[in-house]
């Protein structure tokens, strides 16, 4: 079987460290023969990488949707304000595609490139890649042969973690809505879909309330400069300084995720010089940022379940846990600690442990490769592999939960999803 062909738009984090590797974890499956990035730097690493020509490489996403159709199918990992565009483009020129999340800006934007998928015959498959980890998959499998009776509620927490808040929401970016998108569908509509998907129902209303509340000027330290490497005076105690954190991880020799984001290939004068010229080393307190560091959304499902969902920047450690209560017993899980402990009633709880199945845990919990492996067989075969796939026509019901709760927050009262 030939390889699939890839294009890839946006050489960044996720699209050069999170996805083009399966072209080594999938060997004769997956062939990247075009990319594109506004940054030189980033498309010299991909041509180093993976043996491209120069003229392979594109300097921008829309320059190379100006050529002819490339191959079987587009990564598309840009910011999030262009995915619309770019994908309505790529569909336009026959490409199957891979598509980051959020989908769109709006919903319009959403319930279109759903129906451009439709009238293309192309298939779209978003990044939801919590569905594809050994964790949920577990747990659906739970849920799906009633190991609890009939699911009457869910309480599900995802905790950011400080540093993950500081880097990626108020200094990097996904800081600031206008140019990206609100908090709860960049960085939550993962756990809109997980939920909708794991209890098979949909959602009728939801009521949200959430603030930035910490990272703003008012409460910056005395005398704070605008950078952390320009002498704050509160450096030795800030839990944000940007220098004492980049500087150890690199020290640490941990060169991954989130230190390639600052510096491609990081040492200590590439990584220093970010830090004094480039986002990462600003202030958290004296940043462009403008989402939410906190917000909590209820939810009404049909038949009357009801859901709660917390997403918090002020946990010591990143993660998300999951209770779900049913009529015969209760399920908690700890995504971080791989376990899933089943409490039936008048039972001895069973804990499983998913850590001891030999599981690589790497990019969401095993989620980024399985998601990979299951794209990759459906364009192959032109048919979904057993455990399911998250087309679009599945994502954007998650995009339009979140927008409801978006607003929600900003307006007040309890917002019908459909």
């Amino acid at each position: 079987m030939k390889p699939i062909t890839i294009a890839i738009a946006g050489c960044g984090s996720r699209g050069m460290q999170a996805y083009a590797p399966g072209q080594a974890l999938f060997p004769g499956r997956m062939r990247i023969v075009a990319a594109a990035d506004i940054r030189p730097g980033q498309l010299a690493l991909m041509r180093e990488r993976y043996g491209l020509t120069q003229a392979q490489c594109y300097d921008s996403a829309e320059s190379m949707l100006r050529q002819p159709r490339l191959a079987d199918a587009m990564f598309i990992c840009t910011p999030d304000r262009l995915h619309f565009g770019q994908a309505a483009a790529a569909l336009g020129k026959g490409y199957h595609l891979l598509l980051e999340k959020p989908i769109a800006e709006t919903e319009a934007e959403c319930r279109e490139l759903e129906r451009l998928a439709r009238q293309a015959n192309r298939h779209v498959i978003v990044c939801h890649v919590l569905r594809y980890a050994l964790f949920y998959q577990k747990l659906k499998e739970l849920l799906d042969a009633g190991a609890v009776g009939e699911i009457q509620s869910i309480q599900a927490i995802e905790r950011v973690g400080y540093w993950h808040q500081a880097h990626s929401f108020v200094r990097g970016n996904w800081g600031n809505a206008g140019k990206s998108s609100p908090m709860i569908l960049q960085k939550c509509c993962h756990d809109m879909d997980i939920l909708l998907w794991l209890t098979g129902k949909h959602c009728l209303r939801v009521s949200s309330f959430g603030a930035l509340s910490h990272f703003n000027a008012e409460h910056a330290p005395a005398g704070a400069p605008l950078r952390c490497t320009d002498g704050c005076p509160a450096g030795d105690t800030c839990p944000y300084n940007a220098e004492r954190y980049y500087m150890g991880k690199l020290r640490a020799g941990q060169l991954g995720w989130p230190l390639n984001v600052v510096a491609s290939c990081p040492d200590e004068n590439s990584v220093m010089a970010a830090l004094r010229e480039g986002p990462y080393g600003r202030c958290v307190y004296h940043c462009d940022n403008d989402v939410v560091d906190h917000q909590v959304v209820n939810l009404e499902w049909e038949g009357g379940l009801t859901v709660n969902f917390t997403m918090s920047a002020f946990t010591a450690h990143g993660g998300r846990e999951i209770r779900v209560m049913g009529t015969r017993g209760e399920i908690f899980g700890d995504l971080n600690g791989n376990l899933l402990r089943v409490m039936r009633f008048e039972q001895l709880d069973e804990v499983i442990d998913l850590g001891k199945l030999n599981e690589e845990f790497s990019g969401h919990g095993g989620g980024d490769a399985h998601l990979l492996d299951a794209f990759l067989h459906l364009i192959a075969q032109d048919a979904p592999v057993a455990k399911g796939i998250t087309d679009i026509s599945d994502s954007v019901e998650s995009h339009l939960v979140a927008y409801a709760a978006e607003r929600s927050r900003l307006r007040g009262g309890a917002v019908e999803t459909l």
